[in-house]
């Protein structure tokens, strides 16, 4: 089964192409500068250990401009890897905001883009896009099917104490305001990464997916029972550039007192905060280079990173009533050894046993970088959202109850 894996932002589109129980890839690539001059599309293509890369540079109007320029690659008489785009069976999205309407993959139909629309003003700055990424897609593999994977799906098991907000009941019946949480496909890839691992299923572990939007997970035998972002990509921990958990007085101080408006509130704390907003760079190599330079800000910044990971991983234990495993992913969780150690220092009490010499050593695939006495494992998972995304596409076209099913209601008592 040819499995066309999109994830479609707002001036760009990363995409996979996988065969089908096989789990590699066979080719990706990543379209960027969507609607700018000199739009780039970096194309890779996989064949056992080799890979080519291919890099075009071309003005892109739109996304249906950008994904043309990719089937034509798909299908190049040279470096192509299917003849004709009616070869793709599926096509995975991402779409990050499901609300209470969609706990599982799903099929796309109209009725199932309709609700994605009504989605809008949840995730503003991403529903649209992965709205288009779907659109587009039919109008160039008109044989595929098309099946969205949501984001906010694998935390839709999440108990209503642990979702909902104390403002008044009609705000989340009537108007669907409570917590939804993020990245969800990544938390759900390497929980199973780390269940298997551990040969343990009913397994308490923390997922940290630590990137430039950051977010962790409480996860209870597979299952998503807290998560600290909530009902917007904001809230939580300190990020690139958003500034996570913030007393909403300060909104209030800015709008009040500072005569700010509430686009420049927005602005400020999603786009100008976190690390960016207290050093003036929101890559963690750079704020690095700039720690390694001794500059205190960079420091300060990431004590602040780390601790607020720390207070989460307090919490998240107290939820779960103990700890198997505390589980770093994405860019940062993956690659940067200092916030992992920061993090992990000083939690002997939990039964943390952190090992600093596994921790500075880069391998691939999943690794301890804890003490082998240390009853609480601490492991790095690279994570893989595209192949997650195949994963759930395959298993949803192989269950026949699923797909009758589509779209799955959450059950939750508001009934929405």
């Amino acid at each position: 089964m040819n499995i066309f894996v999109v994830n479609s932002g707002s001036s760009s589109i990363k995409y996979q192409l996988f065969r089908m129980p096989t789990d590699k890839p066979v080719c990706s690539g990543l379209v960027e500068r969507i609607g700018l001059e000199n739009a780039v599309i970096t194309h890779k293509i996989l064949a056992g250990d080799k890979e080519e890369v291919v890099q075009l540079i071309l003005d892109l109007p739109d996304h249906e401009a950008g994904l043309h320029e990719v089937e034509k690659l798909l299908t190049d008489s040279k470096i192509g890897v299917i003849q004709n785009p009616d070869e793709i069976d599926v096509v995975g999205h991402r779409v990050v905001h499901g609300g209470e309407s969609f706990a599982a993959t799903t099929i796309v139909t109209e009725e199932v883009k309709s609700e994605i629309k009504k989605l809008f003003p949840l995730a503003p700055l991403h529903n649209p896009s992965n709205y288009m990424g779907i659109v587009v897609a039919e109008r160039i593999f008109t044989k595929a099917r098309q099946v969205v994977v949501f984001d906010t799906a694998f935390h839709q098991t999440m108990p209503e104490q642990a979702f909902r907000y104390a403002i008044p009941n009609a705000y989340y019946t009537e108007q669907g305001i409570r917590a939804y949480g993020f990245h969800g496909t990544s938390h759900k890839y390497v929980t199973e990464q780390a269940l298997e691992y551990l040969a343990k299923p009913e397994a308490k572990m923390i997922t940290i997916h630590l990137g430039n939007g950051c977010s962790m997970a409480a996860v209870d035998a597979g299952k998503s029972v807290d998560t600290s972002m909530g009902f917007g990509p904001l809230s939580g921990l300190i990020m690139g550039t958003r500034s996570g958990d913030i007393d909403p007085s300060i909104i209030f101080h800015m709008i009040n007192q500072l005569g700010y408006d509430p686009d420049q509130v927005n602005t400020l704390l999603n786009k100008r905060s976190g690390m960016l907003g207290l050093t003036g760079f929101s890559d963690m190599r750079d704020i690095i280079k700039a720690m390694d330079a001794g500059d205190t800000n960079a420091a300060l910044a990431y004590d602040l990173y780390a601790y607020r990971i720390k207070k989460y991983i307090g919490a998240y234990a107290a939820v779960l009533n103990g700890l198997d495993a505390i589980v770093f992913t994405a860019g940062v969780g993956e690659n940067d050894a200092i916030i992992r150690e920061r993090v992990c220092q000083q939690m002997e009490f939990l039964g943390i046993r952190f090992d600093s010499e596994k921790n500075s050593i880069r391998s691939k695939g999943i690794r301890e970088i804890n003490k082998e006495d240390s009853p609480v494992k601490v492991l790095v998972i690279p994570t893989n959202e595209e192949q997650e995304i195949a994963r759930q596409c395959y298993h949803l076209l192989q269950n026949p109850v699923s797909e009758e099913i589509g779209a799955l209601a959450a059950t939750h008592p508001s009934g929405r």
